[in-house]
């Protein structure tokens, strides 16, 4: 089994509930998508791909995503524009979004936050930075426990 083209458990395709997720990976260079998303699908995501922004809005308003990881320089629509439409939707204001980029200017990470991105990360990012912030972004919420241990008086 290559850990960066599959997941234990899972063909893709096969209709199996990913154990981590399904996760978006959106960028116009395939060697990126690939790397990306074969992170990704090590820690146990399933993975799409898409090579732009607008192609990433119609998968966007057609699936549910548990995760999406977006260039921002892309042609046909950029990462921003991208995140902003998906904010815009009912579906889309609760998914996470990392946005990854090789711009490093302070002035890009507060576009990003602006377009509703939930974090902002220079290229080149390494496998064990997008795995724990893929992992927080993805973690079950604690669920809220009553505990009954006696009747009140």
């Amino acid at each position: 089994m290559n850990p960066l083209t599959e997941t234990p458990g899972h063909t893709p395709g096969d209709g199996a509930e990913p154990s981590r997720g399904l996760a978006l990976v959106v960028d116009d260079a395939p060697t990126v998508r690939m790397y990306h998303g074969g992170v990704l699908r090590a820690a146990g995501f399933t993975v799409e791909e898409a090579a732009n922004g607008l192609e990433a809005l119609e998968m966007l308003l057609a699936q549910r995503y548990d995760l999406v990881v977006t260039d921002v320089n892309m042609p046909l629509m950029d990462g921003f524009t991208l995140v902003r439409r998906l904010r815009a939707e009912a579906l889309g204001r609760s998914v996470p979004v990392i946005t990854i980029s090789t711009e490093s200017q302070e002035s890009d990470a507060d576009a990003g936050y602006a377009a509703g991105a939930n974090l902002y990360l220079v290229k080149p990012v390494a496998p064990d930075l997008l795995t724990r912030v893929a992992d927080l972004f993805t973690a079950p919420l604690p669920s809220s426990q009553s505990s009954s241990t006696g009747s009140r008086s």
